[in-house]
Formats: C-alpha cells, structure tokens, sequence
C-alpha cells in the first residue's frame, strides 16, 4: 500500500491483466550493481589508494566525516558509473553499491558526501598536489602493464594528442581558439601502446589553456612518461607518435635529444609539394589506368628554415578519385628518423587513428567536458579523475577478452555490465548481492567477474579461506574483519561469486585486497 513516504504508480496495458503497481520501497537496492567489477579492479591496481597518498588533508580532525579516500573514490566511480556532476551525490549518498565501493558497509555504512563537501573537495587541491597525482597515476598504469608483461616489451609507442573541451562559462585561463572556433580549454593526452597491441592505453593527461600552443606541457610530460618506461621496460625501443602541431624545431629537437623514435605530422607547403610532383604524377597514371584512388610512396630530405638540420621526410602522394568528381591530389608528409620503407613509417603513423577513439570515449562516454568549476586547478582535478575512471574502463574491457565487451566503447561497457539492478541482503556471515537471472548479458558479466579476480562456485559449499571474524593488522592490533560480499544471479541457480577482504598484511600478487569464493 502506498503511503505518503512511499508513492505508487499504477499501469492497466489489459483487460484480462491485473493492474501493475511499481513502488520506489526496496532501500536496499541499487542500479550499479556492475560498481563491484571496478571496484575489484581498483584493489588490483591500487589506483585510488595511490591517488590518495597524493592528497594533503588541512581539515579539523575533530570534524571529518568523510576521508579525503573516500571523497576521492565516491568522485571517481560515480565518473566511471555515469554520474559526472557533483550534483549527483545527493541522488546517490545511499546507494548500497556506491558505499560498497567507496569502503562503508552498504546497508549499514553512513551515508556518502553530499554535494557542497564534493565541490569543497575538488576546489581544495593544490597545482603541486596535482602534479603529484599526475606522475601517480602515470607510474601505477606503468606498473600494472610491466607485471602484465612481466617486464618484456620490444616496444612501446608514445601518441599525444590536443583535444578541445568547449566551455560555456567563467571558468579560469578558457580562451578562443581559433583553430576549433570556441572557447575552450586544450588538454593535452598521451597514451601508451605496448608491442604491437591495438589497444592504446590512457596514461596521463594535462589541461592546458585554450590559446596553448600544441607543444605546450609536451616536452615535460613527454620526459616523465619516458623516465618511468625506461625504468620499468630497460631494454624496449621507445617511440613517439604526434601530429603536425609538433613539427617545430624545438619539438623535434627535444625528440632526438630523448634519443626515441619519432613519427610527426608535417603539414604541406609549396616546396615539399614540388617535391612530391613525381609521385603525385605516378599515382595519378596509376588511378586513371585502375578507375580507383592510389597511393604512391617516397622519401626526401627537408630542412625547413627553423630547423637545425636535415630530417627524413616520407611522402605519400594519393589521387583521389571519387564517382563523378574530377580527381583530386592529395599529398601527405611526416618526418621521422626510422630506417623502414616509406610505406612501413607512414603505416605506422596511420595508426594513431586509434587515438581519436579514446578523445571520443573520454568526451562522449565520461563527460571529459564538465569543466565547469570556476577555477583552473579544481578542472584539472576533475580531468584528472575523469582519465583514472577512464583507466579502470580500459582495464575491465581488456579483462572482458573473448566476449562481447572485447571491444566496447565506455557507454557499451556501462550499459551491459555496470547498469545492472541488484539487491543487496545481509545473511549471517556475508553480504549477498542479488541479481536478475535473466539478465541480458549475465553470462558476460560472470566472466568478467573471474577475470577481475572471482572465483566461481556453488550454492551449499563452504567458502574455505579468510572466514575469521577477526584478524591482526600489520601493526598488531586486531580489528573485525568485514562481511565477504557475494553475488549470484536467481535462487537455485549456480554460478555464484563471493567477494571478501583478505587479511591486513597479505595482499597475494595480482589479486587485490578482495579475494572471490564461493557461497555457503
């Protein structure tokens, strides 16, 4: 029965059918049942708990009620979860899987940050606090691939890239730029590609004024990421990969004094066109003869005037030729200081194409955009956090190899696996989410459960491990052991997972504080 706290509607779709009541009365439940997948994968990585140790918290002690961990993980996994505003706390301050992931028990756990203590949070971090984090999260994602490949990689492709987030506001140091015709900021992302993976992995991201030249920020992000790769990965081939925008001769020359590879986008001009007039010529027999566009490939060297010497400059002459249109020349250059044919170093270069995939999962499935704090250092915060959800995002969908997710954008991946309903019930020795049996991709997200860390099981057994209602901590003391988290899909049926801490102390390689058994 409806009351005035708990309001009904009712729905009549036939005669010969009851009336349909829906009632907004399971506290207990939440829409984000996916939540415990990245917060498994955070255990794994450690990624906010290396953010936090960044964080300097100036508050009264006597009047926290929110560790600035906590502040920081409900921000970011509301990011991953879809919930960008800061506005979205007080829809979420009960969420049961949202005070899961944050750390608080889920039924009995206070309630998570409001909105102005979000806001407080995000406009209280310092440009050096900032730095620190960025280099934090460089180095955790780092280290998580060196174990993933334990260490052996041949090689490793650096991409940065500009992108415009437009903003519509006061915000601090947001100016026109031209080239996008907005006001805008410009950050600058850069992403890592190991061997010859498809996937190019976010790594560090800085934000920079509208009216930034694109070499802004670039030699010193560029000199951090390569001090941590040779760290990490001694004996691989380093190379970068950028646009036209790097072209300069303080770019290249930062390029060749790193001593890595480079591809660059060179953009066109009359002397380098005269130079491509032979191959342009040859492409353009070849398209007439064949009815189809053609390429053709060369090499020069060039110096342009600012540049301190000669570089290698690959030309791929192309004649365009469309149905009923006059063919088109359309030549492209890049420069470089690899040895391949032309054709192998422009091919290469080609595939920072991939780099736009990830701007657009940032701009259209993380909301990179919601720049919208008044002051500089609270955007870059927000930028910052966006690209470590981000990271967890990567991390689930490579873990989803060999099922539909493989390859599934940020708003595919949200949808299938994060956006399910769950119930969540206390039994006397766990807490056991509850989730549709029918869900749509089940079979999908118990997989990806395993391959975060679950492990599979069956009702009637006993978990085996870990089950001491109190534990030792590092320092001595001995402290409750929380209540293992467990997960099955309808009653009867198998396939559950359970979810529970290890204890303080002993943390086993690559599983994470969270350990997954099976149901009692």
């Amino acid at each position: 029965m409806a009351t005035d706290c708990i309001p009904q509607v009712t729905f009549k779709f036939y005669d010969h059918l009851k009336p349909v009541v829906a009632l907004f009365d399971q506290a207990q439940a939440s829409t984000d049942g996916g939540a415990v997948l990245l917060k498994a994968l955070d255990e794994q990585l450690q990624l906010t708990d290396q953010l936090a140790c960044c964080l300097v918290d100036r508050r009264d002690p006597d009047k926290i009620r929110h560790p600035l961990r906590d502040l920081l993980r409900q921000r970011l996994f509301g990011l991953a979860c879809g919930y960008e505003d800061a506005n979205d706390a007080a829809r979420l301050a009960d969420d049961p899987l949202h005070k899961l992931a944050v750390g608080r028990d889920p039924l009995t756990g206070a309630a998570l940050a409001s909105q102005p203590t979000l806001s407080r949070f995000e406009n209280a971090v310092s440009p050096w606090t900032l730095a620190r984090m960025g280099r934090t999260l460089a180095a955790t994602v780092i280290a998580h691939h060196r174990e993933r490949l334990q260490g052996r990689a041949q090689g490793i492709t650096i991409d940065l890239a500009p992108t415009d987030d437009p903003t519509h506001g006061q915000q601090a140091f947001t100016f026109f730029n031209g080239h996008y015709d907005t006001w805008c900021y410009l950050p600058l992302v850069a992403t890592l590609t190991f061997n010859d993976e498809a996937e190019q992995y976010l790594g560090a991201i800085v934000l920079r004024p509208g009216n930034s030249p694109a070499t802004r920020g670039a030699a010193g992000l560029l000199r951090t990421l390569l001090r941590r790769l040779r760290h990490a990965f001694p004996g691989a081939a380093l190379r970068v990969r950028v646009d036209g925008g790097f072209a300069g001769n303080a770019g290249l020359d930062c390029l060749e004094a790193q001593r890595v590879e480079y591809v660059v986008g060179l953009a066109s001009n009359a002397r380098l066109v005269r130079r491509a007039g032979r191959l342009l010529g040859e492409a353009y027999g070849l398209s007439k003869y064949s009815g189809r566009t053609e390429h053709v490939y060369g090499e020069t060297g060039y110096a342009a005037r600012s540049w301190s010497h000669r570089r290698r400059v690959i030309i791929k002459a192309e004649v365009v030729r469309l149905p009923e249109r006059d063919p088109t020349c359309n030549p492209r250059f890049v420069v470089t200081n690899l040895g391949d044919t032309p054709a192998t170093v422009y091919a290469l270069y080609c595939q920072r194409g991939e780099m736009e995939n990830r701007l657009k999962e940032l701009h259209n499935g993380l909301a990179l955009g919601r720049t919208s704090c008044s002051r500089f250092w609270a955007n870059q915060f927000r930028v910052l956090l966006t690209t470590a959800a981000s990271v967890l995002l990567q991390e689930l969908r490579r873990q989803a190899h060999g099922t539909d997710c493989a390859s599934a954008q940020v708003s595919t991946l949200r949808e299938r696996l994060l956006k399910l309903a769950v119930w969540v019930e206390r039994s006397a020795r766990r807490l056991v989410m509850h989730l549709p049996q029918f869900a749509p991709w089940g079979d999908t997200w118990r997989r990806g459960a395993v391959a975060v860390g679950a492990t599979p099981g069956s009702r009637g057994i006993m978990p085996c491990h870990n089950l001491h209602p109190y534990r030792r901590s590092a320092a001595g003391s001995v402290r409750k052991s929380r209540l293992p988290v467990s997960a099955h899909d309808g009653h009867g049926t198998p396939g559950i997972l359970t979810l529970q801490r290890t204890p303080v102390g002993h943390r086993p390689a690559r599983a994470g504080a969270h350990v997954l058994g099976p149901i009692a």
